[in-house]
């Protein structure tokens, strides 16, 4: 297995908590970061090795990467111990289609778990997908249908956040876990999880912060990390002058989630988390000039954030590049608070659509997911 940065090891955790439920005795090792570890993984190389996002961003990684992706390669090929009876890309369609086609070439049984997004952009990546992989488990309904026009063998087996997070969160419970007061006005403050994602927006979202509390001082900030940036976002913090209103996580994205009035997220998989949570937002994205020149060509519908692209909506606003300056993001998250009846209806109405949006991506994925597999491997 291989699971390329925080959101895809979260999902191969889940998606291995099914396997060995199948399969006691399996043996699971690659690319994995701590929840894939927690399972029992044998982790040869850390997920955030491949956490990295944007064309000139991995440009700058490209040498090391590859040189991950051959000695992993070298390793699963060699007759022994270490030759998988199946491999499972989880997301990571870059390194992981690369990868599944030489192995499949050799007889490898190559499964990807999450489809590349090619109904958004990069619509190319088809005929990759044709070549290196036996099968696609898809998260979103509309994909088996879509790929199956491509002629490539799809199952949908939901989103399996859809069934860990609960359909009414508990706010109250997760303002205790964090010490925050019911009464407190709280805003999850969610820059990424990628070095060149916090690189780009942790900033921006502090200035943007300390815009909100030149107006209103009382409002809380949470900010979930992942370990290995934490140092990097506690700097920024202190050098907009922040400690006092805000409160570094070590992880923790859900809880922050479920405790948060509103959040100002990043644009990528946390986003549909939030929308799980059922919380308003303000999806946000800036990258490197070239990178964003390159991506927006690519782009095939209006929208960005997966809650926006699942509605076919702009529920929620998005701020990208230049727009998203501190002041724009500040504007967009007050709006979110604003005690008036039009604001209020506008929240109820967003909720409503986000359970709606839940109830269509829950599903077993665990036993549907394992029973694709097993077909695969019978296959």
């Amino acid at each position: 297995m291989v699971a390329g940065e925080t959101s895809g090891d979260m999902l191969a955790g889940l998606l291995l908590d099914g396997l060995v439920a199948r399969w006691p005795a399996l043996r699971a090792a690659g690319i994995g970061g701590l929840h894939m570890k927690s399972r029992g993984f044998d982790a040869w190389w850390p997920s955030e090795k491949l956490a990295v996002r944007g064309y000139v961003e991995v440009l700058r990684h490209y040498c090391e990467i590859v040189a991950i992706r051959d000695r992993l390669k070298t390793r699963l090929l060699e007759p022994g111990a270490n030759q998988p009876d199946i491999f499972i890309g989880v997301d990571a369609p870059d390194f992981n289609l690369d990868l599944a086609r030489a192995l499949k070439s050799q007889g490898i049984k190559t499964v990807q778990f999450v489809s590349p997004s090619v109904w958004a952009w990069r619509p190319e990546r088809v005929e990759k997908i044709r070549c290196s992989v036996d099968h696609v488990l898809c998260i979103f309904p509309f994909e088996p249908a879509l790929l199956a026009a491509h002629g490539i063998a799809a199952t949908y087996v939901g989103h399996p956040l859809a069934s860990v997070i609960p359909l009414e969160p508990d706010r109250a419970a997760a303002r205790r876990k964090l010490g925050l007061a019911d009464q407190d006005t709280v805003i999850a403050l969610l820059p990424g999880s990628r070095a060149s994602e916090v690189k780009y927006l942790v900033h921006r979202f502090f200035r943007a912060a300390a815009l909100i509390l030149h107006g209103q001082p009382a409002i809380k900030f949470i900010v979930p990390a992942v370990p290995a940036l934490k140092s990097v976002i506690e700097r920024a913090a202190a050098q907009t002058g922040l400690q006092a209103s805000l409160q570094v996580l070590d992880g923790q994205s859900h809880t922050a989630l479920a405790a948060c009035d509103v959040t100002l997220i990043a644009s990528g998989t946390a986003t549909l988390e939030a929308a799980l949570f059922k919380r308003p937002m303000v999806i946000a994205y800036n990258m490197n000039w070239l990178s964003w020149q390159i991506m927006k060509r690519k782009k095939l519908q209006p929208w960005v954030g997966l809650p926006n692209i699942l509605c076919e909506d702009f529920v929620v606003p998005e701020l990208l590049q230049n727009a998203a300056t501190p002041e724009a993001l500040a504007a967009a998250v007050l709006q979110w608070l604003q005690r008036t009846p039009a604001a209020a209806e506008k929240k109820s109405a967003v909720e409503k659509r986000f359970t709606k949006l839940h109830l269509t991506l829950r599903r077993d994925t665990s036993q549907l997911a394992t029973d694709a597999i097993q077909k695969i491997l019978e296959g």
